[in-house]
């Protein structure tokens, strides 16, 4: 299982390459069924929709809301470019999404975007906000052979 974790991944490496190259923060999610298939992909669109909560996670989270049911969602994962945010852990938690699988940690992305006003980064782990919760939710993450290709993606852009 730990290669597709890495295949998917890497697609959300690209993802959030095409984040970037549209004129938002570079981040990229997907949803993935129990069997690995793509269902739902996502970059973040703060910037260029004007819409504060526009992460990835958050705006993934809510479009599977829409499009399937809560046990459904329960059987899925999450994959993204950096841990989750608060407010994004917190939107995966509320849209019953069962799994979360991430690149590089919250800290990794707090060293790359510093005090920037864009993306003012929580150190604050996902874990420790589910472990709040009333959920099992499991977090899978970090996967250190992808983060320095998350992190180039970053390079340049908090500067």
């Amino acid at each position: 299982m730990e290669n597709r974790h890495i295949d998917l991944l890497k697609r959300c490496i690209e993802i959030s390459k095409d984040a970037r190259a549209h004129g938002n923060t570079p981040f990229g999610a997907l949803l993935a069924d129990k069997n690995g298939k793509i269902l739902l992909e996502q970059e973040n669109v703060e910037i260029t929709e004007h819409v504060c909560i526009g992460h990835a996670e958050t705006m993934l989270a809510a479009a599977a809301s829409r499009k399937f049911e809560k046990e459904f969602l329960w059987e899925c994962t999450l994959y993204t470019t950096a841990e989750p945010c608060a407010m994004c852990t917190g939107s995966i938690y509320w849209g019953n999404i069962g799994r979360i699988v991430y690149a590089m940690t919250e800290k990794r992305l707090l060293e790359l975007t510093g005090d920037n006003e864009q993306n003012p980064t929580f150190n604050l782990p996902a874990k420790e906000i589910l472990a709040r919760g009333q959920k099992e939710i499991q977090v899978i993450g970090p996967f250190p052979e992808l983060e320095k290709e998350a992190a180039a993606v970053h390079e340049g852009y908090w500067n």
